[in-house]
């Protein structure tokens, strides 16, 4: 992915800067933990901090505005570290979070577009993603891109966080 500059929101998308990583944690821990996902003392939050380890392992994205990271997410290709449940074919992001400041800029729906894009563009099949019950907002943004539940993929974390998994069919 290069990046995609859509000048009528002022948004640019596209992959983080290793000068970048540590706002992108703040951002990714700021949204986890203060939108009531993730407690602070969680494990999760040292894996959403470690923008390093991810962008290793997988891709993180950015959407800058006016400047400053406002969003960001990762993607995930099927069999590496950050997939945990693209199957053959499917593209797959996690962690995406928006800025509290730059929520209604369409951030969200601009990272999910580039990841979609990828998939096309890299001959994917589907986009997949897992989510919590309680990320309603993301929902309403996954259904408005025509991502569909899967309930026979939808599983639970190792304390028993009850998960779902949506996807997008590409063709």
């Amino acid at each position: 992915m290069h990046g995609t500059d859509d000048r009528t929101t002022g948004l640019l998308i596209r992959p983080a800067h290793p000068d970048e990583y540590d706002a992108v944690a703040a951002l990714t821990v700021e949204v986890y933990v203060g939108d009531g996902y993730v407690a602070d003392g969680d494990d999760y939050v040292r894996e959403l901090a470690d923008v390093p380890h991810r962008a290793a392992e997988a891709e993180v994205l950015v959407a800058v505005h006016e400047g400053e990271v406002v969003g960001s997410l990762t993607v995930a290709k099927p069999g590496t570290p950050y997939a945990e449940i693209a199957q053959p074919g499917e593209l797959e992001f996690r962690m995406l979070a928006v800025s509290k400041r730059a929520r209604g800029l369409g951030v969200g729906s601009a990272l999910v577009r580039a990841v979609i894009e990828e998939a096309r563009s890299g001959d994917f099949e589907a986009v997949a993603l897992t989510t919590m019950f309680s990320m309603v907002d993301a929902h309403r943004l996954y259904e408005r891109l025509g991502f569909v539940g899967v309930p026979e993929r939808d599983w639970a974390t190792h304390d028993g966080l009850q998960l779902f998994v949506m996807r997008l069919a590409l063709r």
